[in-house]
């Protein structure tokens, strides 16, 4: 259901690129407490925050910033709690901070490919890449179907 919502909101938005959800505190907060319900339900929420991002029709640094401070304040609790319940064993404990230098290192790379992307182009690329995780989503719910 969610990668079929996601696929018709996001071809919504390439079809009238002006339309944009209000940034009101109410928007800001359905959007916030819908991506948070659905992260604790499915545990996956990117691509519906990323919907919601784009759908405020967010410069794209604003976007990439909020983003990444969701995504940080996300896997800064999350992270923790997995370690202290067991979810993690110790062996992968060492692979921590190579995936930290990694991220690092991405947000550089991506921050270079972003300035040099106009504003318009960035939203497409975004909501082709939702359409694209929204696919998996359903070719993933198929696959639990059938097997």
């Amino acid at each position: 259901m969610l990668g079929i919502f996601l696929i018709a909101i996001s071809t919504v938005f390439l079809i009238v690129p002006k339309l944009a959800l209000p940034a009101s505190r109410k928007s800001l907060l359905l959007g916030g407490a819908t991506s948070g319900f659905i992260v604790g339900l499915i545990g996956t929420g990117g691509a519906l925050r990323a919907a919601f991002l784009t759908g405020l029709n967010m410069e794209k640094e604003k976007y990439i910033a909020t983003s990444a401070v969701v995504a940080l304040g996300t896997d800064a609790t999350r992270i923790p709690y997995y370690l202290s319940f067991g979810f993690l064993s110790e062996q992968y404990y060492y692979f921590i901070p190579f995936l930290l230098g990694i991220a690092i290192i991405g947000s550089f790379i991506g921050r270079k490919i972003v300035t040099r992307t106009d504003q318009d182009k960035f939203k497409k690329i975004v909501l082709i890449a939702i359409i694209l995780v929204s696919i998996k989503f359903i070719l993933d719910g198929i696959m639990v179907l059938f097997v």
